[in-house]
């Protein structure tokens, strides 16, 4: 199988690379320098990509984007978040359409963003859009990709919740903290955090390439556990105390809207989606999860 693969040297887009190449899949990467070899091929997201890479691939996984939380949202910040995935997105689905011997599959990334504050109401891809920053952008990002959708290209949205890892993101960056026993809640604690491993992560995303699933699916584990639980959960894996919580507003005072909608927003998101059509989760409990990653399991 052939691949195209966007977004390759991020930390779900690098760990993709990995499993497809180890089963002996031909991965081609979509850089925007001069490709090194016939492993890469070059793309502006802004417009244009090699034509000639699609031809003969079976899929495209796009995973391409300005990184979300890991600067203060400023207007401009904003603006390149949103620009990164919908121009490239659109790029990207303009091209499969226009390819004569293309991908048969777009899966083409999201968020559970889509989704809003849910409160403690359970999520799942039938779920109404909500409302703030990235429920507009996820709504508009899926939009872009369908160029390829109307060429008769089957398109799997991606909606990825919080991945865990202890090399980046949630996880990785407040590690040292928690080692220390400097960890906390956020906020009040209360809020639903939809969490998944690496691991299942790239699973499903394979998953969503050999199986005929269109549309929305949510890339989070079964159990989603509110802040308060991840924090207990993490402080007993690491057998350090948690009891250093960080106010809500100084998240506000150092992150803007991103600690709203980030890290104090509620988001109890269920994978419905990739339940019903098979999908079995390798970690589908924080506990496990935490356990595995911390070389505990």
């Amino acid at each position: 199988m052939k691949v195209i693969v966007s977004g390759a040297s991020g930390l779900i887009g690098s760990a993709l690379v990995r499993s497809l190449e180890g089963d002996g899949h031909r991965v081609v990467r979509l850089v925007r320098r001069d490709p090194s070899g016939p492993g890469e091929a070059r793309w502006d997201p802004d417009g244009t990509v090699d034509a000639a890479a699609l031809e003969g691939a079976d899929a495209v996984v796009h995973l391409a984007g300005a990184g979300i939380g890991d600067r203060p949202w400023t207007e401009a910040r904003k603006r390149l978040i949103r620009d990164s995935r919908i121009n490239g997105t659109r790029t990207l689905a303009q091209a499969i359409a226009r390819a004569s011997d293309g991908p048969r599959v777009f899966v083409s990334g999201s968020a559970i963003g889509y989704y809003g504050d849910t409160g403690d109401r359970q999520a799942d891809e039938s779920a109404p859009m909500g409302t703030g920053f990235l429920a507009e952008l996820s709504r508009d990002w899926e939009a872009a990709a369908s160029p390829a959708a109307e060429a008769g290209v089957r398109v799997a949205h991606p909606r990825t919740g919080i991945v865990l890892s202890t090399r980046a993101g949630m996880l990785g960056r407040t590690l040292p903290l928690f080692r220390l026993g400097l960890g906390g809640k956020l906020g009040d604690g209360t809020q639903w955090v939809s969490w998944i491993t690496l691991d299942d992560t790239v699973a499903a995303l394979r998953h969503l390439i050999d199986h005929d699933i269109t549309g929305p699916a949510n890339l989070v584990a079964p159990h989603p556990v509110t802040n308060a639980a991840y924090t207990r959960a993490l402080s007993r894996a690491l057998h350090r105390p948690a009891v250093v919580p960080v106010p809500a507003f100084a998240l506000r005072a150092l992150l803007r809207e991103f600690a709203d909608e980030g890290l104090l927003i509620s988001q109890r998101v269920v994978p419905r989606r990739l339940e019903e059509s098979g999908f079995a989760f390798s970690r589908p409990d924080l506990e496990g999860a935490l356990a595995a990653l911390l070389g505990q399991g």
